[in-house]
């Protein structure tokens, strides 16, 4: 008899979507022997036999043991949403870069050194290739005012600031400690979407107010219709293509009618029923089910499982002598 194939799920305080995403998956996998449960994880063997064919990954961003597990359970075959290397990898000034490369609106960018470091960096002899003071006057000139100086990596809206004058960005800069910043344009949108994301190619365009209170921002009554929709499902698609995001989402800040990717970074998206709203949560269930059920019964191939340098060099099946997790 074949062995089951198990799908695990990490999540964080999230509480709406863990049990009915199991249910789901249960449900839709019971006729291919294929389960979910919440992933139990403790004390990994580097060459641990593996107990799961799929792990969905909603937290490693903030428990580092996880990343450390997810990232060696890859390499000995179990398929993880999203990739753990590239997530740890990825950054938004590299995005800013890459979405120029690939014809996305981005607003001007600019990374700025950080404001402090840790004491073991000597500021005279270790940082004698950074450019000391920083020409203020020259990067607001890309920019331009108002801006908006976020870092580099994270998300949630946290530590964001909006400047207006060189004494708004300066005295901003200086409560960054050990981040590393980008300052970006500041763009008056008129309208602004959010994508969610599932598998690359299913997107879900929602019109998005971030200026709302949290339980508000999602304008469902207002739906995303028209030229604007192409546009958002295309451009976003374009995005989690290259990056290789299974679970994201992308918003664009609209100005002019132009669609302007202000954040695409979000490899663990808010998937609370509370806040994107029944229609829209039975929309990821159901795209998330079949995404892990495809991974799990084979049918679908992780987009970086051949592009990791170091899987030319591991034969699939020649672990030797497979340690019993």
């Amino acid at each position: 008899m074949a062995r089951k194939k198990i799908i695990g799920l990490l999540v964080g305080r999230e509480n709406t979507f863990p049990g009915p995403f199991l249910d789901i998956v249960n449900q839709k996998g019971r006729a291919d022997g294929i389960t979910a449960e919440l992933a139990v994880l403790g004390g990994t063997t580097e060459l641990a036999e593996q107990y799961h064919a799929v792990l969905v990954d909603r937290i490693s961003h903030e428990v580092p043991y996880y990343r450390a597990h997810l990232k060696s359970a890859v390499l000995l075959g179990t398929t993880v949403i999203n990739d753990p290397f590239w997530w740890e990898a990825d950054e938004k000034f590299f995005e800013c870069t890459l979405a120029r490369k690939l014809g996305v609106a981005v607003p001007k960018t600019v990374v700025l050194p950080n404001k402090q470091y840790i004491p073991e960096i000597d500021h005279v002899r270790s940082l004698s290739n950074l450019q000391f003071p920083l020409d203020w006057e020259h990067i607001l000139g890309y920019t331009g005012l108002p801006a908006v100086l976020k870092p580099n990596t994270g998300g949630g809206w946290k530590d964001v600031y909006i400047v207006h004058t060189l004494e708004d960005l300066i005295t901003a800069y200086d409560q960054t400690g050990l981040k590393t910043m980008i300052l970006q344009e500041f763009i008056d949108w008129d309208d602004y979407v959010r994508c969610i994301c599932i598998g690359r190619q299913d997107v879900l365009p929602i019109r998005y107010n971030p200026r709302a209170p949290f339980e508000q921002r999602y304008q469902i009554s207002n739906p995303v219709e028209g030229s604007l929709r192409e546009q958002a499902i295309n451009d976003a698609r374009t995005l989690v293509d290259a990056l290789g995001y299974d679970m994201d989402t992308v918003e664009f800040a609209v100005k002019d009618g132009v669609l302007y990717a202000i954040d695409f970074l979000n490899p663990a998206p808010d998937f609370d029923n509370f806040s994107i709203k029944e229609d829209n949560f039975r929309w990821v269930l159901e795209k998330m089910s079949d995404l892990v059920l495809a991974y799990a019964r084979g049918d679908a191939t992780p987009p970086w499982r051949d592009e990791q340098r170091w899987w030319k060099h591991v034969e699939r099946t020649a672990a030797p002598n497979p340690v019993q997790a």
